[in-house]
């Protein structure tokens, strides 16, 4: 998908993690911004883990239901028209904290290719529900490719960044060999 095949309105539904993304907002190089649209139990950053988005901040803007943001372990409960920004490299992960829906825009500065990104994992998800475990955690190789080709966008908040990076790369050829594929490019 590029940016001139991008539709205003695009809504993608990652069921495993109860999360709808709703592109709103085309690509830029100052921000990248959608909705997150998350049902009661619903999280967001592969079922609420701990990730680090090294070389971006990203804002979560509640708009309505009550949404709990996590930055380096400490728990933020936001409410409609609350925001919080979680700096670049720090960990984080967020969830739906009551039992009905929350919706929230999410705002990253600056954009890198996160809205490519996230669709990418989105449209995965929707389209090749077999290759995500049965709590929705995608396959290993399929992170493995994902987080290799979009290089600096998302880590998981464990082994240090350059552990991660080495091992993306010598897995990624192994995911494409594996019938694993980016369906959004950067």
């Amino acid at each position: 998908m590029d940016a001139l095949s991008f539709t205003p309105g695009l809504t993608l539904v990652n069921a495993f993690n109860e999360e709808t993304f709703v592109f709103t907002t085309p690509e830029s190089a100052e921000a990248a911004e959608f909705e997150v649209r998350l049902g009661p139990g619903g999280s967001g950053g592969g079922n609420a883990m701990a990730h680090i988005h090294p070389k971006t901040d990203e804002t979560f803007t509640v708009r309505s239901g009550l949404l709990t943001v996590s930055i380096d372990g400490r728990m933020h409960e936001l409410r409609p028209g609350e925001t919080i920004t979680v700096p670049r490299g720090k960990p984080h992960f967020f969830r739906n904290a009551h039992q009905g829906d929350t919706v929230a825009i999410i705002r990253f500065t600056p954009a890198q290719h996160q809205l490519r990104f996230f669709m990418n994992f989105a449209t995965i998800a929707q389209n090749h529900p077999g290759w995500f475990g049965s709590k929705g955690e995608p396959s290993f190789l399929l992170m493995a490719l994902t987080l290799h080709t979009f290089k600096d966008h998302f880590y998981v908040a464990g082994p240090p960044v350059w552990v991660q990076k080495m091992l993306f790369a010598t897995l990624a050829p192994f995911a494409r060999l594996m019938g694993y594929k980016v369906v959004v490019s950067p």
